[in-house]
């Protein structure tokens, strides 16, 4: 029996079944096949209204009645097909693999090209690696997805694709004994040192410069594409939001004018400057995990070899630099924010 059937059948016995079923949704990494079935065409139509829609979700021989929205920032602008909010309103999901589960997000191919149904897999994989590098971390699980348009009008590219599900915050925060900050700002000295370090390298291994310590103008609580987890004194930066990193090269991603960085798949170290033996430390723990990262890549459904390869070299370049590590250090150390 493994342990997790173990820790099921004591919660099942204790009376703690839907906290266990929350758990599992996260504990596998094999695609889930799932069935939305509901009005696509009219939620995606009317996406910046923030409506919700009622729809049925179904999975190995049961149907849930579900409630879903349009959700997301940039991507509720620009993408054909948005990001969904699921939400279990009044639906009993007992002896599910959705028990205990209230509202969780969907990441969904963005557009109906053949390069968004890779950009999807390759977030995927970015968050699946943060998560090897900290416990903190949100999780995700993959999901196959049959959507079925009761318009009849959704373009059949989107009918069958891959999307994925992130844990919720509140999950997150229960599973490493945390809480929700809520700060509008931070400082360097609030930080854990050492989950820093490690967020700073990740960020520069996926060639993502789109975070930062400090709250969008449209945003009262810190930080950007970053969220703040209290863990004892410190608080753990938790990074999210990987569409624009260079790893994913999004169609439509584009950096920040003021990095001077002619794409988004040029590495740019962002991170703060840090004692050298914490930075490397996150240096020799990440590049440690080379091969498990390589996996998770190799591992990707409906990839061709000719893009795992690719993808495979992209990330194959920063474990080469990270061989010389002093000297990747010292750029780093040139590099960082005061």
């Amino acid at each position: 029996m493994t342990r997790l059937a173990k820790f099921v059948l004591v919660c099942l016995l204790s009376g703690c079944a839907s906290q266990v079923f929350a758990a599992s949704l996260f504990e596998d990494n094999f695609p889930l096949e799932l069935e939305l079935t509901g009005p696509l065409w009219s939620l995606m139509e009317s996406k910046e209204e923030s409506s919700e829609w009622p729809f049925r979700l179904g999975t190995d021989g049961f149907e849930l009645d579900i409630q879903i929205k349009a959700r997301g920032k940039s991507r509720l602008r620009i993408c054909e097909f948005p990001p969904l909010k699921i939400t279990f309103k009044n639906t009993d999901t007992a002896g599910t693999l959705f028990a205990g589960q209230e509202k969780l997000k969907l990441v969904t191919r963005c557009k109906k090209t053949e390069r968004a149904g890779i950009d999807v897999l390759e977030e995927y994989a970015a968050y699946r690696i943060f998560s090897l590098l900290s416990d903190v971390s949100h999780r995700v699980r993959l999901v196959h997805m049959t959507y079925n348009d009761t318009d009849g009008r959704l373009n059949k590219t989107y009918s069958d694709s891959y999307a994925f599900l992130i844990e919720p915050l509140d999950q997150l925060v229960s599973r490493v004994n945390g809480s929700l900050s809520g700060l509008n700002a931070v400082s360097l000295g609030q930080i854990n040192e050492n989950q820093a370090a490690l967020v700073y390298v990740f960020q520069y291994l996926i060639a993502n410069t789109d975070w930062s310590f400090v709250s969008p103008d449209d945003d009262e609580v810190c930080c950007h594409n970053i969220e703040l987890i209290k863990i004892g004194p410190k608080q753990f930066p938790v990074p999210y939001d990987f569409d624009l990193a260079g790893m994913v090269n999004a169609s439509y991603a584009r950096p920040d004018p003021s990095l001077k960085i002619r794409n988004v798949s040029i590495r740019k170290y962002r991170g703060f400057c840090t004692d050298t033996e914490i930075l490397r430390n996150a240096l020799i723990s990440i590049s440690a995990k080379e091969a498990e990262v390589m996996n998770i890549i190799a591992n990707l459904p409906a990839l061709s070899d000719q893009e795992k390869s690719k993808q495979s070299d992209y990330l194959g370049k920063f474990f080469r630099q990270a061989d010389a590590q002093e000297a990747l250090i010292s750029s780093f150390e040139r590099s960082c924010h005061p």
